[in-house]
């Protein structure tokens, strides 16, 4: 496959590729002829590559938080570019450029971004965005239940947290999100910022962008959160909020690997009640 990266890079960047090395799954690290280097990634997904393309453009152009910049695309190949990896530091930039960006906004809730696919993806699950007029409906139409559908897993739970979305969640206006901003996708660099990669954005409640932040944990958390709030103050009661917020982000964990993910999604659709 490093050989097929090599003509895709060669081709979309149109200087030549002279090496390549696997950073991981279908994902790798090109070294060009004239220095450069850049990212390949092969999706087998057209709509993949195109949502992921789309969505770095759209969370570059607030200019807030740092993206890899799209160098270009193809059917199967996105090229961007590549950023050294470095070690956790500027908490507080991180949290301030991201309260920036959710405050950005979106058209509506499900958004997907400008020229983007309705049909995108969140790893390697299909993620479906459709604009609708509340978070709400969007939340339980397009990431609950579609979602909940494809396990074991009971329908009522999940049903009944649905049913008072409107209660339990304070209305704010669409935010734009990263969409799949688990730590995993914070890219701490060598130049000392955090970058945002492997988005899956559309226009969201700004909480779930924090709560999978949380959810598998994030360096410098605390400090991340708390210059947030400096910019955009959350709503009072956020906290209590999370678990309803990462019932998605876990029903899609359910949907792809299984195992103990089922059941901490269930666990969290009864926290999000009490």
């Amino acid at each position: 496959m490093s050989s097929a990266a090599l003509e895709a890079a060669t081709e979309l960047t149109g200087v030549e590729a002279t090496a390549a090395h696997r950073l991981g799954g279908s994902v790798y690290e090109v070294e060009l002829a004239d220095g450069d280097l850049v990212v390949a990634k092969r999706h087998s997904q057209v709509s993949a590559v195109l949502a992921e393309a789309k969505s770095l453009e759209w969370l570059a152009e607030p200019g807030v938080v740092p993206v890899p910049a799209v160098r270009a695309h193809s059917e199967h190949w996105l090229i961007i570019e590549q950023v050294e990896p470095g070690q956790p530091v500027g908490a507080e930039e991180f949290g301030r450029g991201l309260a920036r960006l959710h405050l950005a906004g979106a058209p509506a809730f499900g958004a997907a971004p400008p020229d983007g696919p309705a049909d995108a993806w969140i790893g390697l699950a299909p993620m479906f965005n459709q604009p609708v007029p509340s978070w709400p409906e969007f939340y339980a139409a397009q990431r609950i239940e579609p979602y909940v559908r494809r396990t074991t897993l009971p329908w009522a739970p999940f049903e009944a947290v649905c049913s008072r979305l409107a209660d339990l969640v304070p209305e704010e206006p669409p935010a734009r999100l990263h969409g799949d901003l688990w730590s995993g996708n914070v890219h701490w660099a060598t130049d000392g910022r955090a970058w945002l990669i492997d988005p899956a954005a559309h226009g969201g409640h700004r909480e779930t962008d924090l709560a999978m932040l949380q959810l598998f944990g994030c360096p410098m958390l605390d400090r991340v959160l708390g210059a947030y709030q400096e910019v955009y103050p959350l709503a009072s009661g956020w906290q209590s909020r999370v678990p309803l917020h990462q019932m998605f982000p876990l029903l899609v964990h359910t949907v792809l690997f299984g195992g103990g993910y089922a059941g901490q999604a269930l666990s969290a659709a009864r926290a999000a009640l009490r």
